[in-house]
């Protein structure tokens, strides 16, 4: 009996590979992902190389992330099975309060809610990378941090995708002369490939490869930041910066098709949608239904993922989420009974509160090493180029995060998502983010993705794990047109490819109101390791124009 079971255990451990045979890193910057895997090279792990990713696309990809914002990063660590999400995530102000962005007619300001440094929480990137470099890394911090340093001194090539957001906030831009001197060289839109340099930036960075966390939120540095937000309306203290605290979350955990998956927990919204938008489809076999239901039902779940977002989700250390109520089957089901196969229901029907959602802005990245361990990481600004302000002498360009926090009740905010109570603004809390990477993992195969991409974030993991489990692979996860429901407003939105013209008058037919955008959204990046094959893949969406997917 012993002899038979140790022939089933060498079976077993043949048949599977126990590690990936090699490294994969997807990110929307070809420098980011090459740093990366420097980094790997070098000895580091995935984490170490989670590291040089994240501080190298702040450098150029400041149109979506930078050490002036923050982060979730999703790891999975290998030799004990760890998952954890590193919550980086800006905080408000100490002087914030509920109603700072009203008008005296009690309107929301626009402008001071989203430009300037009004609209800037306290960033969290930079004490996120210094406990991955801690607590999960094996390289030092200043040592991951080098590939960043050297794109800051050296620069990079402007490309479509930056030049179009400088574009865009141009104005904004001209009322911050350290704003001027980065993205408008000599007064002018910086041309194709033309290098960007940032010394400012590069000594930041050197300060905090020195001094670690300090040599940001502390000293020089945070001295000239507060200075900088002061000039100009700002209200951020030095407290503020020394008081930051990274948090460490429990991962939201759900199961669908046999599979384990881990996404992000408060205060994202994205773990717990996906995981209330998945039970309540579990009811159907997806791949028999024809095309247009397929998406009737999808959508109908979002709609009531989203409503449900607007109402419980917020900082979970200021109000108390029914995450288990939320992420419960049961509660699914009871969901699912409102759902009409063959007519939408209004969003207006749905109990709840009182245009156009945009976001190619965000970004992310996904890694898996040699050893198994896991990064999916979704860092961000906020809106592209975020408050369009760097501080004096500092190269930081400050977020617009703010405005993820419910400025009134009922009120969109950049995205066209509406907040309650939950996620209203209060001192050192933490917005709702719709940020949501994730890590799916079966016996045989693990999938490691995730997307900017603003309110749509959401919306485009799930249909990518959708396809996942339709057999797919990471080339078609990132390739795959996409479509999206946010509960308000009541509009099914979708890409130019996603919908035939007869998918559509179907649709229509059901009770969706369909609006069809020329534009695309979305820039995934995605790992894949096949367990059994050995077989690992990475992609980057062909939708940006920068992106590098590399396996080596």
């Amino acid at each position: 009996m012993k002899k038979l079971t140790l022939i089933l255990m060498l079976l077993s451990s043949t048949a599977f590979s126990q590690t990936p045979p090699k490294a994969a890193i997807a990110s929307s910057h070809y420098l980011a992902t090459e740093a990366g895997h420097k980094i790997l090279a070098e000895g580091g792990n995935a984490f170490d190389a989670a590291i040089a990713v994240s501080s190298t696309l702040a450098v150029v990809e400041q149109q979506s992330s930078g050490i002036g914002g923050g982060a979730f990063w999703l790891l999975h660590r290998a030799k004990d099975g760890k998952n954890v999400m590193i919550d980086g995530r800006e905080t408000a102000p100490g002087a914030a309060h509920r109603d700072m962005y009203l008008d005296e007619n009690g309107e929301v300001d626009r402008d001071k809610a989203l430009f300037g440094p009004t609209a800037a929480a306290i960033p969290g990137e930079i004490a996120g990378l210094e406990h991955l470099a801690k607590h999960y890394g094996r390289l030092p911090l200043s040592q991951s941090l080098q590939p960043a340093i050297n794109a800051a001194e050296n620069g990079f090539k402007a490309y479509p995708r930056l030049i179009r957001h400088i574009k865009n906030k141009k104005k904004i831009i001209d009322r911050y002369p350290a704003s001027q001197a980065i993205y408008l060289p000599n007064g002018k839109l910086p041309e194709l490939d033309q290098l960007i340099i940032q010394k400012d930036l590069a000594k930041t960075l050197k300060a905090v490869a020195k001094h670690g966390k300090a040599g940001f939120y502390e000293g020089k540095v945070a001295k000239k930041l507060v200075k900088a937000s002061k000039k100009y309306g700002g209200i951020w203290t030095l407290d503020d910066l020394k008081n930051y605290q990274v948090k460490e979350r429990e991962p939201i955990t759900t199961t669908y098709l046999g599979h384990t998956l881990v996404t992000a927990s408060p205060p994202s919204s994205g773990g717990i949608a996906i995981a209330t938008i998945l039970n309540i489809l579990s009811a159907w076999d997806l791949k028999e239904v024809d095309a247009a239901e397929r998406v009737h039902l999808v959508t109908e779940a979002m709609r009531r993922a989203y409503r449900d977002r607007s109402i419980y989700l917020g900082d979970p250390d200021f109000v108390e989420i029914p995450t288990q109520m939320l992420t419960h089957p049961y509660y699914a089901d009871g969901l699912r009974a409102a759902i009409n196969p063959k007519k939408a229901m209004p969003s207006d029907l749905l109990p709840g509160i009182g245009e156009s959602p945009k976001g190619e802005d965000t970004t992310h990245f996904s890694i898996i090493d040699t050893e198994g361990n896991m990064v999916s990481a979704t860092l961000t600004v906020n809106t592209g180029l975020a408050s369009a302000f760097i501080a004096d002498g500092t190269g930081v360009l400050f977020n617009n995060e703010m405005d993820d926090f419910s400025a009134k009740p009922g009120e969109p905010n950049a995205f066209g998502l509406i907040g309650d109570t939950a996620n209203e603004i209060a001192p050192f809390k933490r917005p709702l983010s719709s940020m949501s990477p994730t890590i799916v993992m079966g016996d045989d195969k693990v999938a490691v993705l995730g997307t900017p991409g603003g309110s749509r974030i959401i919306t485009m993991v799930l249909l990518a794990i959708l396809d996942y489990f339709d057999g797919n692979l990471p080339e078609s996860w990132v390739s795959l047109p996409r479509y999206h429901h946010q509960y308000l407003p009541d509009k099914l939105y979708a890409e130019s490819a996603a919908f035939t013209p007869e998918m559509v008058k179907s649709l229509k037919a059901k009770g969706h109101e369909v609006k069809v955008y020329d534009r695309t959204w979305g820039n995934m990046h995605g790992v894949y390791w096949n367990k059994k094959s050995g077989e690992v893949l990475a992609a980057s969406d062909p939708r940006g124009t920068t992106g590098k997917a590399e396996v080596k």
